[in-house]
């Protein structure tokens, strides 16, 4: 993780390139007033005007959820299974509190650095109706570490579906944020409706890391930086003081407050929440090998192989994975290509939505979810 370009070497690891296309972003006037006025200038039906920030901001406080009690309460509630007999995997499942069983289960998964906790604000909502599981990939969260693991996307993909199979054993609509909605791509991608039911993709990464996104000229200029990291983060001793100073409160605060487009979302539960899993045996291989391992299946190449229904959640304020960049544009032009995917746009938000501001994703998930198609 990181902050910036002009920050200290220690600060520009994992997610530097989030606060360097930010500021590009703001240099080449893409800030998020233009960025939005251009997606509704193109007449893209399916994306929304979404509310005020006073009307959210009312809206999160009533009724989101996520308190500290809340959160202690799905960390004790968890479940752990054996994947492949050897590594421990950390769930949790909520059943639903509905009389009617007729709803497809649902099964969260979590992005870089996060865990079941990030989804805090979600759960109490969609339980009401549904049959809820979260899952820690591998790596992340309570779920074990391997030393010396060689992380990539095809192993959180091949976990998901072993977790519908053995665990879930029904046709499931997979909730993906960032990389766990690449995850759920692949899965969905090489799975039939007998384990995936639907798709929802909230800002989907283009890859494990950035090495995926060649024709971005942000990134290029980043490449050098990138390719500094990658060498520094191969000697132990360096990389291991550079995770100690990411991992500091106060880094991670910052890190989080340039993610996100509403701040006030950004609470020390939320840092606690990424900070905490980082002093876990292993924490450091897996970032290690995530930041400088192999991108992994690009979803230019997945998606259409998809007939699935498909919604795309996409924040208007994510410097991760802008709308104007490859990755924002290939997924804003699918809703005309594709029959089965439907896009919203929800304005004033960043690269987590589900958390930035979670009654905007409810609005647009939950009428999804009632009308999928019978399996």
């Amino acid at each position: 993780m990181g902050v910036g370009v002009t920050a200290p070497l220690s600060h520009s690891v994992g997610l530097v390139r989030l606060q360097f296309q930010h500021t590009t972003q703001k240099k080449s006037g893409l800030g998020k007033v233009l960025l939005g006025h251009k997606y509704h200038h193109n007449s893209i039906s399916i994306i929304s005007n979404c509310a005020s920030s006073t009307t959210t901001t009312t809206a999160t406080s009533s009724t989101s959820g996520g308190s500290v009690s809340e959160v202690s309460e799905l960390r004790e509630s968890c479940n752990k299974w054996q994947w492949k007999g050897q590594y421990s995997i950390n769930y949790f499942v909520s059943h639903s509190s509905s009389s009617s069983n007729s709803n497809p289960p649902i099964l969260l998964v979590h992005g870089f650095g996060a865990s079941i906790p990030h989804w805090r604000r979600n759960i109490r909502t969609l339980e009401q109706n549904f049959t809820v599981y979260a899952i820690d990939l591998l790596g992340f969260g309570a779920s074990d570490k391997p030393a010396g693991f060689s992380y990539n996307m095809e192993t959180w993909a091949q976990l998901i579906l072993d977790f519908l199979d053995e665990i879930v054993q029904k046709p499931t609509v997979l909730i993906g944020n960032s990389v766990g909605s690449l995850a759920c791509v692949i899965a969905a991608s090489e799975s039939s409706r007998s384990l995936v039911r639907g798709l929802v993709l909230i800002n989907c990464a283009g890859g494990m890391n950035n090495k995926a996104i060649v024709d971005d000229w942000r990134i290029k200029l980043l490449l050098p930086l990138l390719w500094l990291v990658d060498f520094l983060l191969s000697q132990r001793g360096i990389a291991s003081a550079i995770f100690e100073r990411v991992r500091k409160r106060d880094n991670l605060r910052n890190i989080l407050l340039s993610v996100y487009g509403n701040k006030e979302s950004v609470d020390e539960e939320l840092v606690e929440i990424i900070m905490e899993p980082t002093y876990d045996a292993g924490a450091l291989d897996a970032f290690v090998s995530i930041v400088t391992g192999p991108p992994g299946p690009s979803p230019v190449q997945l998606m259409p192989r998809i007939s699935l229904p498909v919604l795309l959640l996409w924040g208007d304020q994510d410097t991760f994975t802008p709308l104007d960049g490859p990755v924002g544009k290939y997924f804003s032009s699918l809703p005309s290509q594709l029959p089965n995917v439907s896009l919203f746009v929800l304005e004033g938000v960043g690269h987590c939505p589900h958390d930035d501001r979670p009654e905007l994703v409810h609005e647009k998930l939950l009428p999804w979810l009632a009308h999928l198609p019978a399996s």
